[in-house]
């Protein structure tokens, strides 16, 4: 198994969803990132999803894009996000990247893979690359990923036909990303109920765990989507705290404390 399916499997295990948090590499800084994983990691959050900074990010609310505009006026470059990734690897955390496809497509799919497959990460969750799309010569990312043994992750939505999750899934990794709402990433007050229907549709045509983003901020939200889910990530609610945070050492306390709620949550939701 990889370390991805490990880090799943074990929360199974618990008769719980998993915990994924997600943070862009270089905020709030290039050891800041780092560190933040960490206080997720000691206060519960099971896998990590690294950010690829990257200067159009169409489908980031205005949260992480704030975080990632940082990050790129510090200077963090490709290279920088499998540094992070291989540190974080390295305390034997499961570690995602999480990118568009331009990045990889610039830096070149088979040295991108190789990199990150050296540098002990997980895999790789391309949202805005499809099944198609990867399967083509032109880009060779179905290819590189089969070369290294990475994970890859890609997206199903509630618009997605039966048809088409039924092809998306055939061609994911590690796990589905059900994107739970139509839109940008951000925080809401409630999480959608096409949620729910989209896992159960995913579930019909998959034996991959299936984890719900976009929206979760409550350990009282994160129960809920764990009561049907086999993964609940949260993006938007961690940064925003950093961003909100006066200090590194505050924004980590906090950031500690809101992993905690969130993990609280997983574990009083019953994963179906």
């Amino acid at each position: 198994m990889s370390v991805l399916t490990d880090a799943l499997s074990s929360a199974r295990q618990e008769r719980r969803a998993a915990l994924i948090g997600y943070v862009p590499a270089g905020f709030p800084s290039a050891d800041g990132a780092v560190d933040a994983v960490a206080a997720m990691v000691r206060a519960g959050v099971d896998v990590v999803e690294i950010g690829l900074p990257y200067s159009d990010p169409l489908m980031d609310g205005p949260t992480i894009q704030q975080a990632v505009e940082l990050a790129l006026r510090s200077g963090t470059s490709t290279d920088d996000v499998l540094t992070t990734v291989g540190t974080i690897a390295a305390g034997g955390t499961a570690a995602l990247v999480m990118t568009y496809w331009n990045p990889i497509e610039r830096y070149g799919a088979q040295r991108f893979a190789d990199a990150l497959a050296t540098a002990g990460g997980a895999g790789v969750i391309t949202p805005d690359l499809t099944p198609d799309e990867a399967a083509s010569a032109e880009t060779g990312w179905l290819a590189a990923t089969d070369a290294t043994g990475l994970d890859r992750v890609f997206l199903v939505a509630p618009s997605s036909s039966d048809e088409r999750l039924r092809y998306t899934t055939d061609h994911c990794r590690g796990f589905v990303y059900a994107a739970s709402t139509m839109g940008v990433t951000g925080a809401r007050s409630s999480v959608g109920h096409a949620a729910e229907q989209l896992v159960a549709r995913t579930r019909a045509v998959t034996d991959l765990p299936v984890c719900v983003g976009l929206g979760v901020s409550t350990g009282a939200q994160a129960a809920e989507v764990a009561g049907f889910a086999d993964g609940v990530i949260v993006g938007s609610a961690f940064v925003r705290v950093l961003l909100d945070a006066p200090t590194p050492q505050a924004g980590e306390k906090a950031l500690e404390a809101l992993a905690g709620e969130l993990a609280d949550g997983v574990r009083s939701g019953r994963p179906r």
